[in-house]
């Protein structure tokens, strides 16, 4: 068998359908997010500005996560030493799990090397530690919570997204079992809103778990930070929370926080988390630094969402067709792929504004889109040359100025 030409007709099939995925050679300057240097393929340079970025807050470049992480690093080195059962252990996880114990007002937490393998992990040992456990999932929850129950092997139903009549269907005929389910505070392509409170009023009365992936959304929303979910005053009623240390705290990692039973279960069984190096401490130093200070930054919340929401009327101005549930996400709807990745190009060579296209499979066909993450650091100068640049290319490709609601 010719395997190059398997992987050939693999890629050519994206080339086709005007999917295939590029990178740039993006560097990040210290003190300088949102802007970046764009390394062209021909070897010369080009400053961007990043708008596509999950650094939400602009937290990856904040002088007391800096310097945290230059304390750590000079007082522990590179790595962690091994995974967390071996050698990976230190006093800097210790403190970070206390961080994101308080923050979500759960007994404990359990640090991971990612928001993905947090999901993965935890979702796939559930039913192993609870046996017969169903789990409940909304169909637009997160590939990495996907992967998990399937790889958990266990009976699993899918609700229809946001749809309260779908789940207690669902729920009525599992009456009696042990469930679990499972959904998110934001929904990161759309930007809209998992309806927390009604969800947690219909899981309790089948005594299901509730497992809330909270990763668009810590840091951002809250008195304090802690999500969605926080600033709903719901906190106490979600048995799982999960978050991530890579986007508006602007590191690396991911966790989740729980009773200290189930994070000790979770920490005893998911070869996940048994198997993986620890995250370095330099890391988890800048983490727990990151999440400290956002508990008490009330004003960088404020002016993110300020931010996003000049942005959305700005482009609703100009009758763009955006997507808008009320959340810092601001999608931009186009509808073919082929044009989503050439509005993009453009964007990127001739204006100097870097947005990926998002395609099938991240999103559905026939939906792709333009999906901008406006933060406290775009001035107003930056969302000026974006909004010039985005009206010349709508109609230049000819595209409809038409609102999409949803």
């Amino acid at each position: 068998m010719d395997y190059n030409q398997a992987f050939d007709t693999a890629l050519n099939r994206l080339h086709t359908e005007g999917r295939y995925r590029t990178f740039i050679d993006i560097e990040r300057r210290k003190g300088a997010y949102p802007k970046a240097l764009w390394r062209k393929p021909d070897g010369s340079e080009k400053e961007i500005v990043v708008w596509c970025g999950n650094d939400y807050l602009g937290m990856g470049q904040h002088p007391v996560v800096l310097q945290a992480m230059h304390e750590a690093l000079d007082a522990t080195g590179a790595g962690s030493g091994g995974t967390r059962n071996i050698s990976g252990t230190t006093v800097y996880h210790k403190r970070l799990e206390a961080e994101l114990a308080d923050l979500h007002g759960k007994e404990a937490a359990l640090v991971f090397s990612s928001a993905y393998i947090a999901n993965d992990a935890t979702l796939s040992t559930l039913p192993v530690l609870i046996p017969g456990l169903v789990i409940v999932s909304d169909k637009l929850n997160h590939a990495s919570m996907i992967e998990g129950i399937r790889r958990s092997g266990t009976e699993k139903h899918i609700f229809k997204h946001n749809d309260l009549d779908d789940l207690r269907r669902i729920l009525t005929g599992l009456k009696g079992r042990p469930i679990l389910v499972a959904f998110e505070s934001v929904y990161s392509m759309d930007g809209d809103f998992g309806r927390i409170k009604e969800i947690c009023d219909i899981a309790d009365e089948f005594g299901a778990l509730k497992y809330i992936d909270e990763v668009h959304a810590v840091g951002m929303y809250g008195p304090r930070g802690g999500g969605v979910a926080e600033r709903d005053n719901l906190m106490d009623r979600i048995d799982i929370i999960n978050g991530t240390l890579g986007k508006a705290y602007g590191v690396f990692g991911g966790y989740i926080a729980a009773s200290a039973k189930l994070c000790d279960a979770v920490r005893s069984y998911a070869p996940g988390f048994i198997f993986s190096t620890s995250l370095p401490p330099v890391v988890a130093a800048g983490a727990a630094a990151s999440v400290r200070h956002l508990k008490g930054d009330v004003e960088l919340r404020e002016k993110h969402q300020t931010s996003a929401k000049i942005l959305k009327m700005r482009l609703k101005g100009l009758g763009l067709p955006i997507i808008d549930h009320g959340s810092h996400i601001v999608p931009v709807h186009v509808g073919d792929p082929v044009h989503c990745k050439m509005i993009s190009d453009m964007l990127l060579e001739h204006f100097g504004i870097y947005v990926q296209p998002i395609n099938f499979p991240t999103v559905p066909r026939g939906t792709e889109r333009l999906r901008f993450t406006p933060s406290p650091v775009h001035d107003s100068a930056m969302i000026d040359d974006l909004v010039k640049a985005m009206d010349v290319l709508w109609q230049h490709c000819a595209l409809n100025r038409a609102e999409v609601v949803a």
